[in-house]
C-alpha cells in the first residue's frame, strides 16, 4: 500500500493580502482550519512555512521550516528531505473550504497521472475575476489554466497530489515565461509536456485570496 502524507503551504508575505495564513475566520486562524480539515484524513499532515509566526501554531512534529522558494509546489519539494512518502497532497492554506471528499478524490486519481488536480464549475459573477484560477480541460486532464481567460473553462482549484518522483522532479524543470506572466506554478508542468489529471467536483466554498474574500466568507457563513 502506498503511503501518503499532506503538505500544506503556507508563507507569511503576500503582495495582495499580507498574513493570509493568519486571517482570523470566526476567530480561528485560516492556516488552523486547513491544517484541522486535513488532519482528519488520517494522513500524516505538515504546514510548510518560513515564518514562526505561522509554525508556532502548530506542534514541532507537522511543521517544516522551509527556504525561499517560487511557489508552493517548489515549497513542497523541499519537504522530501525531510519525509519519506509514495504520495503527497498539497492543499493550499487559503481554502478554508476544503474537505476530506477532496483530498481523497485527488489521492484516488494518483493511481493514473503523476500529478492530479480539481476543478469545479465557474460561477458567473468568478468568469471575469483575475484572482480566480481558470482551467480548460479535455476529459481528465488539464490542458491550460489562466487568470484572464474570460468567458469560458472551468475553476481550478488549488489541490494538487504529486507522486514523490514527480515532486521531486519538479524544481528541476525549466520555468516558462508564462508561469512568470501568470503565477501559476501548474503551468511548470504542462510547459514540461507532464500530463497533469484534472477531476470534477462540487464546490461551494471560498477562497481567500484578499481581505474582501473574508468578508465574504463571514457573510457566507453567517446564516
Amino acid at each position: 500500500m502506498k503511503s501518503n502524507a499532506i503538505l500544506i503551504p503556507a508563507r507569511y508575505s503576500s503582495t495582495r493580502f499580507p498574513g493570509k495564513p493568519l486571517a482570523l475566520l470566526d476567530g480561528v486562524p485560516m492556516i488552523m482550519r486547513v491544517f484541522d480539515t486535513c488532519h482528519r484524513t488520517g494522513y500524516d499532515t505538515y504546514v510548510l512555512t518560513d515564518d514562526t509566526r505561522i509554525g508556532k501554531l502548530f506542534d514541532d512534529k507537522h511543521v517544516i521550516y522551509t527556504k525561499d522558494c517560487l511557489n508552493g509546489t517548489e515549497r513542497c519539494s523541499q519537504a522530501l528531505e525531510f519525509t519519506n512518502y509514495d504520495q503527497y497532497i498539497n492543499v493550499q492554506g487559503d481554502m478554508p473550504d476544503i474537505t476530506v471528499e477532496m483530498i481523497e478524490r485527488v489521492k484516488y486519481f494518483l493511481d493514473c497521472y503523476p500529478v492530479t488536480t480539481l476543478h469545479t464549475d465557474l460561477s458567473q459573477d468568478k468568469i471575469d475575476d483575475p484572482n480566480t484560477v481558470k482551467g480548460i480541460t479535455a476529459k481528465d486532464n488539464l490542458i491550460w489554466c489562466g487568470r484572464n481567460i474570460k468567458g469560458y473553462g472551468v475553476h481550478h482549484l488549488g489541490v494538487y497530489g504529486y507522486n514523490r518522483t514527480s515532486l521531486q522532479i519538479y524544481p528541476n524543470l525549466d520555468i516558462p515565461i508564462e508561469e512568470e506572466i501568470e503565477k501559476l506554478e501548474q503551468l511548470r508542468w504542462l510547459k514540461n509536456g507532464w500530463q497533469i489529471g484534472s477531476f470534477h467536483v462540487q464546490y461551494k466554498g471560498i477562497e481567500i485570496n484578499s481581505p474582501e474574500d473574508v468578508e465574504q466568507w463571514h457573510s457566507k457563513n453567517s446564516h
